[in-house]
């Protein structure tokens, strides 16, 4: 029997909207490319959104795919490691701050993850535009364990401004 771990496929959204969002999303994709045990295998375009739940300017959005061989809380320190590189703040008692830059752990395959620190599916990826558009760009056929179709929850955020960025 073989040590070899397996390599997964991991959805990670990203997301930033203090200091330049986009060149912080350019420059963290090609972090997350050399991450230990990891390729990037796909990336969406990017999307400036309005803030949900949250405050402050517009976002830069998108959502990439890895191939990894990291454990899911290895690749969640790493992600959580580059957030802090790059200044990311989480002010206490406050949810959805403004950030320099925000890395999650979307979907994991096809797996239901549940510890004390990650939960993936990401629990409100469904009612996301910044993550459903950008994600059925990638994988228009993605289904999200336990939702469905992600293409059927798209129509359910209309309302949430959201435009492709033309570089």
């Amino acid at each position: 029997m073989s040590n070899q771990k397996v390599e997964e496929l991991v959805v990670l959204g990203l997301g930033a909207n203090l200091g330049n969002p986009l060149r912080m999303l350019e420059l963290v994709l090609g972090e997350i490319a050399r991450l230990p045990q990891t390729v990037l295998a796909a990336q969406s375009p990017f999307y400036r959104t309005a803030p949900v739940d949250s405050s402050g300017p517009d976002y830069v959005n998108a959502v990439c795919a890895v191939k990894t061989r990291l454990a899911p809380e290895a690749l969640l320190d790493e992600l959580q490691r580059l957030e802090n590189v790059h200044g990311r703040v989480r002010p206490a008692g406050v949810r959805n701050a403004p950030r320099t830059l925000d890395l999650d752990i979307l979907l994991w395959g096809d797996e239901v993850i549940c510890t004390r620190r990650l939960e993936v599916p990401h629990p409100r990826m469904h009612e996301r535009a910044f993550v459903l558009r950008p994600l059925l760009d990638i994988f228009p056929q993605c289904s999200i364990p336990g939702k469905g179709r992600a293409a059927d929850w798209l129509e359910k955020t209309l309302d949430q401004r959201i435009s492709k960025i033309v570089s």
